[in-house]
């Protein structure tokens, strides 16, 4: 059973979340704030987390940051913060998609579906594969990425980027391909996510990330992955 993490310092919402995921067969555990929550999350360890930013103890990007210096769980935000630039914040520090409030339940839930479908390992196929580049190595197998005799950590929606990316290494992938292969079938315009996370992959892969040579963009059409 899946089990869900709720991070917010509203009881009503709170409140409708539990209500709503129980009565989907979620198992839930709720935090009031980013103490809490990181205490609660190193203790039941969820299968995804849904974290309200404004947070009374501390912001909510410092609970992101907290949780990614040692899980790869799947990171929903749920904020009434509509900037810009405070949702790239959220998912530069490692958060998986963002919802703004007020939020319709279904959506919120289309959303948390696959967000712990993204984390979930696909089974083996006969198209797995190894990729080696000069600077790294991707098993796609073991979704693991090695670099330097290192393996690199990648956050559930990096790893889906970068497959996705792999899977079709010298062609080019449409900015809508990849928001509805990643996130799902209701993204298409969310062009600031992928900015976010090829900016995440090429920190953590490339050689130099400002000259990227195996993550290529093709201004106003989508990516490329060349070897």
């Amino acid at each position: 059973m899946t089990r869900v993490l709720v991070v917010d310092d509203e009881p009503q919402i709170v409140r409708a979340l539990v209500i709503n995921l129980k009565a989907r067969k979620y198992e839930v555990d709720a935090a009031p704030d980013g103490t809490t929550a990181l205490q609660l999350a190193a203790a039941r360890h969820p299968d995804v987390v849904v974290l309200d930013l404004g947070l009374p103890d501390m912001d909510g990007v410092e609970v992101i940051k907290g949780l990614r210096g040692w899980t790869r769980v799947p990171i929903l935000v749920l904020s009434a913060r509509h900037s810009s630039d405070e949702k790239v914040e959220a998912l530069d520090a490692g958060a998986d998609d963002y919802v703004t409030k007020p939020f319709g339940m279904d959506e919120l839930l289309a959303r948390l579906r696959a967000a712990v479908r993204r984390a979930e390992p696909n089974g083996g196929g006969e198209d797995d594969v190894i990729v080696e580049t000069e600077g790294f190595t991707v098993d796609l197998a073991a979704k693991k990425v090695n670099r330097a005799g290192k393996d690199v950590r990648l956050t559930p929606t990096e790893w889906h980027l970068l497959e996705v990316l792999v899977r079709n290494t010298g062609r080019l992938v449409s900015q809508k391909q990849l928001l509805q292969e990643v996130w799902g079938p209701s993204y298409g315009t969310e062009t600031n996510y992928l900015r976010v996370y090829m900016a995440q992959l090429r920190r953590k892969l490339e050689l130099d990330p400002s000259h990227p040579k195996h993550f290529i963009t093709e201004p106003g059409m989508g990516y490329r992955f060349e070897k």
